[in-house]
């Protein structure tokens, strides 16, 4: 298997802090465990929803494909596995844009993937942040633990 390009226990910090602005959308603010990866992440709340202080595992994959292969169509119901049957919450997106942040003390890379409208934005040191290339398809996954 390919390695991810994020792949780490994430803690949320916060659920909609500018207020919900989507009936069925939230706004999470999220670290990763080791505290150096900042994320905010939009989720259909109605079928995901996420609470502050509960812990997920995140997947950021290229594939689904157990062998790293390229992802071509939806399996058939019932046929192949995939990483999908491990995760509780999947999307597929494109990631769109990549900046930095400069401060006295370190340079953040900041990426932005969309998925239909739901948006995920990850900030953090560059040697962390080095898999990353605009106009990658990328697969979010989730789950709880």
């Amino acid at each position: 298997m390919a390695p991810f390009h994020f792949d780490d226990i994430i803690r949320v910090q916060e659920v909609d802090v500018e207020g919900k602005k989507y009936d069925k959308v939230s706004r999470i603010d999220a670290k990763s465990e080791d505290g150096e990866i900042y994320m905010q992440l939009d989720v259909h709340s109605d079928l995901y929803p996420m609470r502050s202080k509960e812990k997920y595992r995140m997947v950021l994959s290229e594939t689904l494909n157990f062998d790293g292969s390229a992802v071509s169509s939806y399996p058939s119901e019932g046929k192949e596995k995939s990483l999908a049957d491990k995760f509780e919450y999947v999307m597929h997106g494109l990631l769109y844009k990549i900046s930095e942040e400069k401060s006295k003390s370190a340079v953040k890379v900041v990426v932005y993937i969309s998925f239909g409208g739901l948006q995920l934005m990850v900030k953090g040191p560059a040697i962390k942040m080095h898999r990353y290339k605009i106009d990658q398809r990328l697969f979010l996954l989730l789950r709880k633990l």
